[in-house]
Protein backbone atom coordinates (compact mmCIF):
# COMPACT_ATOMS: atom_id res chain seq x y z
CA UNK A 1 0.00 0.00 0.00
CA UNK A 2 1.65 3.23 -1.05
CA UNK A 3 0.68 7.05 0.19
CA UNK A 4 0.94 9.39 -2.25
CA UNK A 5 0.94 13.18 -1.72
CA UNK A 6 1.00 16.44 -3.73
CA UNK A 7 3.82 18.72 -4.43
CA UNK A 8 3.96 21.90 -5.96
CA UNK A 9 6.55 22.75 -8.34
CA UNK A 10 7.15 25.12 -11.41
CA UNK A 11 4.74 23.48 -14.02
CA UNK A 12 1.71 22.82 -11.21
CA UNK A 13 0.87 20.08 -8.97
CA UNK A 14 3.05 16.66 -9.41
CA UNK A 15 2.32 13.57 -7.42
CA UNK A 16 5.16 12.39 -5.21
CA UNK A 17 5.43 8.26 -3.90
CA UNK A 18 5.95 8.28 0.12
CA UNK A 19 6.87 5.34 2.16
CA UNK A 20 5.01 2.13 1.83
CA UNK A 21 3.03 1.25 4.97
CA UNK A 22 3.58 -2.37 6.50
CA UNK A 23 0.51 -3.66 6.96
CA UNK A 24 0.20 -7.23 9.14
CA UNK A 25 -2.75 -9.29 9.69
CA UNK A 26 -4.43 -9.44 13.24
CA UNK A 27 -5.39 -12.75 14.46
CA UNK A 28 -8.28 -12.34 16.41
CA UNK A 29 -10.04 -10.59 13.59
CA UNK A 30 -8.39 -11.63 10.53
CA UNK A 31 -8.13 -7.61 8.98
CA UNK A 32 -5.10 -6.02 7.51
CA UNK A 33 -3.99 -2.72 9.09
CA UNK A 34 -1.05 -0.73 9.54
CA UNK A 35 1.72 -2.28 11.55
CA UNK A 36 1.42 0.95 13.74
CA UNK A 37 -1.93 -0.02 14.51
CA UNK A 38 -1.42 -3.45 16.44
CA UNK A 39 0.35 -5.06 18.90
CA UNK A 40 3.44 -7.93 18.07
CA UNK A 41 3.36 -10.52 20.85
CA UNK A 42 6.40 -12.61 20.53
CA UNK A 43 7.60 -16.34 21.25
CA UNK A 44 11.05 -16.36 21.69
CA UNK A 45 13.75 -19.57 20.63
CA UNK A 46 13.74 -20.08 24.22
CA UNK A 47 9.66 -20.24 24.28
CA UNK A 48 9.07 -17.43 26.54
CA UNK A 49 6.05 -15.36 25.43
CA UNK A 50 6.22 -11.65 25.85
CA UNK A 51 4.69 -8.54 24.40
CA UNK A 52 6.66 -7.00 21.91
CA UNK A 53 6.11 -2.35 21.85
CA UNK A 54 9.25 -1.94 19.93
CA UNK A 55 8.43 -4.49 17.21
CA UNK A 56 11.93 -6.20 17.01
CA UNK A 57 12.59 -8.78 19.58
CA UNK A 58 13.33 -12.01 18.11
CA UNK A 59 11.27 -14.73 17.92
CA UNK A 60 7.99 -15.89 16.14
CA UNK A 61 5.51 -12.92 15.95
CA UNK A 62 1.71 -12.36 16.09
CA UNK A 63 -0.03 -9.45 16.13
CA UNK A 64 -3.49 -8.33 17.57
CA UNK A 65 -5.21 -5.06 17.16
CA UNK A 66 -4.65 -2.37 19.71
CA UNK A 67 -8.62 -3.06 21.49
CA UNK A 68 -10.83 -4.65 24.24
CA UNK A 69 -12.73 -6.71 22.06
CA UNK A 70 -10.15 -8.23 20.83
CA UNK A 71 -8.39 -9.19 23.85
CA UNK A 72 -11.26 -10.76 25.18
CA UNK A 73 -11.81 -12.67 22.04
CA UNK A 74 -8.15 -13.99 22.04
CA UNK A 75 -8.32 -15.06 25.57
CA UNK A 76 -11.61 -16.17 25.29
CA UNK A 77 -10.44 -18.76 21.99
CA UNK A 78 -6.87 -18.67 23.49
CA UNK A 79 -5.69 -17.72 20.18
CA UNK A 80 -1.78 -16.97 21.42
CA UNK A 81 -1.39 -20.51 21.95
CA UNK A 82 -2.25 -22.13 18.52
CA UNK A 83 -0.54 -19.07 16.54
CA UNK A 84 2.75 -19.24 18.68
CA UNK A 85 3.00 -23.12 19.38
CA UNK A 86 3.12 -23.08 23.02
CA UNK A 87 1.10 -22.61 26.15
CA UNK A 88 0.04 -19.05 26.79
CA UNK A 89 -0.54 -18.04 30.30
CA UNK A 90 -3.29 -15.81 31.52
CA UNK A 91 -1.21 -13.56 32.75
CA UNK A 92 -0.13 -12.68 29.49
CA UNK A 93 -3.11 -11.36 28.10
CA UNK A 94 -3.51 -8.99 31.20
CA UNK A 95 0.12 -7.67 30.38
CA UNK A 96 -1.69 -7.53 26.83
CA UNK A 97 -4.00 -5.15 27.85
CA UNK A 98 -2.16 -2.46 30.31
CA UNK A 99 0.72 -2.15 27.39
CA UNK A 100 -2.40 -1.26 25.14
CA UNK A 101 -3.78 1.47 27.83
CA UNK A 102 -0.34 2.60 28.29
CA UNK A 103 0.41 2.95 23.88
CA UNK A 104 -3.11 4.46 23.70
CA UNK A 105 -2.11 7.58 26.40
Amino acid sequence: MFLYRLKKNKKGMEQVKQRKVPLRKCIVTNEMKPKQELIRIVRSPEGEVSVDLTGKKNGRGAYISNNDESFELAKKKDVLSRHLQVKVDPEIYDELQEASKRSRK
